[in-house]
């Protein structure tokens, strides 16, 4: 991601939201509520409460007001490895979390059934793979990962993997090669796409910032009762920081002082630029940064073009429809109408993919072809 990017995070009585904007334009928005629980990360020692056998599935308190779900599936290829730790930290037996000296078990059946391989009141570590949403409870897994700023840890596995967006072969095989002189026996690592052009000290030292939060989340789990939670992932500003920052950040704009605090202790912890954390005292900074009025535009059926064009989108019940109109769109530089209305055209075609997501994107491409195809048709 390039260009003049900024996050706009701003702080009120309910939560935070967080507006990741290029070029003055909302490109992500996100929500964190204060105090909240069952965020995609966060790992609970959670209760069987019922196996389903037609859905190769089952139902998991985690101490959610509805029964989490948990399918066949998402239980990971390590799930017998994970089972067994489990019982022996609960019994006493497992004293630490180093994986150095456990002895791992056999994958489980990528084809097997649920009900082969647990029953109703086992006790099993979770991971909030989907947050609960209306009526329904969380979506979870037991393939536990541990994400970090250049690394995801994986335990009960000893597979190094890359991030495909990596395509230097050299770099890769540095990183490959140095992964697996570093990484702790029974413990996976997958390299993210920021781990590019890191030293060997920076890998070290987030590498073993992962393994002492699977250490607490050990240490938590001895004495945990189901349901508990017994990892918590961190905050979502922070995570997004983790996930997107790179040199190309020119400013973060915060309305909150202790925020602001969180957001240059955790830079300065990846040795980032400080200064680029700007503290504004306006209460809304989403209405100073135009960000409320593209939230707006975003949900509405209109979607506005800089030269006065304007797309209108209506969804049916088998179909998006959409409408093309030139509206006052002014261009010095065509001379009649069917030139003016394939520029239109080609502005909006442009426009789709920033507006809508991927699946209406997919029902949008054959009225671009339609469009590519008639102008091609028309002057040959």
């Amino acid at each position: 991601m390039t260009g003049n990017i900024e996050l706009v995070i701003n702080a009120t009585s309910s939560g935070v939201d967080i507006a990741l904007l290029k070029e003055k334009v909302l490109i992500e928005l996100h929500r964190e509520q204060r105090n909240q629980e069952y965020a995609v990360g966060d790992v609970y020692l959670g209760k069987v409460k019922k196996i389903l056998p037609h859905l190769n599935a089952c139902f998991v308190d985690v101490g959610y007001n509805k029964d989490a779900f948990l399918h066949y599936l998402d239980l990971g290829p390590q799930f017998a490895s994970l089972n067994a730790f489990t019982r022996k930290t609960l019994s006493g037996d497992q004293k630490n979390s180093d994986l150095m000296s456990f002895q791992t078990l056999p994958d489980i059946n990528k084809d097997g059934k649920i009900k082969d391989v647990m029953g109703q009141g086992y006790v099993i570590p979770v991971q909030v793979a989907k947050e609960p949403i209306s009526q329904k409870g969380p979506r979870l897994t037991s393939e536990i990962t541990i994400a970090g700023r250049y690394l995801v840890l994986v335990p009960f596995s000893n597979k190094v993997s890359l991030s495909g967006r990596i395509t230097d072969e050299v770099e890769r095989d540095r990183l490959r090669k140095l992964m697996h002189s570093i990484r702790p026996s029974n413990m996976g690592v997958i390299i993210r796409t920021q781990a590019e052009g890191t030293s060997v000290s920076e890998l070290d030292q987030d590498l073993h910032d992962l393994v002492k939060r699977w250490d607490e989340m050990h240490r938590t789990m001895k004495t945990a009762r189901p349901p508990q939670r017994i990892l918590g992932e961190i905050n979502k500003t922070s995570s997004i920081l983790r996930d997107i920052l790179n040199e190309n950040f020119t400013s973060i704009n915060v309305n909150d002082e202790q925020v602001a605090a969180e957001i240059k202790t955790y830079l300065k912890s990846f040795n980032h630029e400080e200064g680029i954390v700007k503290l504004h005292k306006i209460p809304d900074l989403f209405e100073a940064f135009n960000v409320h009025r593209q939230i707006k535009q975003s949900f509405g059926k209109q979607v506005n073009l800089k030269s006065g064009a304007y797309l209108i989108v209506e969804h049916t019940e088998a179909m998006h429809v959409i409408d093309v109109n030139s509206g006052n769109r002014k261009n010095a530089s065509v001379i009649n109408q069917e030139d003016n209305a394939f520029q239109t055209n080609l502005e909006c075609a442009k426009k789709l993919p920033d507006s809508f997501d991927y699946v209406i994107w997919v029902e949008l491409s054959a009225l671009i072809l339609s469009i590519c195809r008639t102008k091609t048709i028309r002057r040959n």
